[in-house]
């Protein structure tokens, strides 16, 4: 057995190395995938969709903040990991009177190459960890620092229209990335903004995601008319999950975004 501490500051207890693990967050089951730990994953939420080809033999416990929890019973887990941003406290609060529950908490590109490192201490996978971790810094490392920080916000949603804020793993991102969010200063971490919002930020950039609400071509009309003299980019969601996603992710920023 080992004993360790979350990064809620829980202490918890559990096999170690674990044989039977759960995880509610997507980006974290893919990252365990890439630690080779096939074997050990038994269940996994309906969002976590990667890697293709191998995520579906886990059982799909339900979702990131609506759990099954007699599916979870049925797989007798000793170790789930949550993250606390994607999961209920809830949620936690119900899985930890009867399993170990590893809560990580994930705001910022350290925290998201601290997930790594903690990964492979709570798996036994250390040195695989490691070398993803390394392979992380040096593709982020290679991105070309822009001549000028640009105003960007980043889009989530719409009707009513919500934006990345302050203290987000993907406004770390942006930040390392050269852009300035003026929607920061705003009290929310995913606030609403209005259109008068969008127009009083001079903005350079508009990203639109395509998670969770699904922004496409179709809607680059309705921003160029709202924001004529931005510059409109769709992207991918997915590139802006932590974890393993963040190898792939370093090339896309410098082909998409930093062009």
């Amino acid at each position: 057995m080992k004993k360790i501490n979350d990064q809620l500051g829980r202490t918890i207890e559990f096999r170690n190395p674990p044989q039977r693990i759960v995880s509610f967050a997507p980006a974290i089951t893919d990252t365990l995938y890439s630690l080779h730990l096939e074997e050990e994953i038994v269940g996994r939420t309906r969002f976590c969709i990667h890697p293709k080809g191998k995520v579906e033999k886990a059982m799909n416990v339900g979702g990131t903040k609506d759990m099954k929890i007699d599916r979870v019973r049925a797989l007798n887990p000793d170790l789930i990991i949550c993250e606390k941003e994607e999961n209920t406290k809830e949620m936690v609060t119900e899985l930890e009177k009867h399993y170990p529950v590893y809560v990580f908490e994930i705001q910022t590109y350290s925290d998201a190459l601290n997930m790594i490192s903690g990964l492979g201490e709570l798996t036994d996978r250390t040195a695989e960890a490691q070398r993803l971790k390394q392979h992380i810094e040096s593709a982020f490392d290679s991105i070309p620092t822009p001549k000028r920080r640009k105003r960007a916000a980043y889009i989530i949603w719409q009707n009513p229209y919500m934006v990345v804020g302050k203290h987000t793993y993907i406004q770390s991102l942006l930040e390392k990335l050269g852009y300035e969010n003026p929607f920061v200063h705003f009290p929310a971490r995913y606030p609403t903004v209005t259109e008068d919002d969008l127009r009083a930020a001079d903005l350079d950039t508009i990203l639109l995601a395509t998670e969770p609400f699904p922004f496409g071509k179709k809607h680059l009309d309705t921003f160029s008319q709202l924001l004529p003299d931005a510059d409109l980019k769709i992207v991918d969601g997915e590139m802006f999950w932590y974890g393993v996603k963040m190898l792939e992710a370093a090339e896309y920023f410098k082909q998409t975004l930093l062009r």
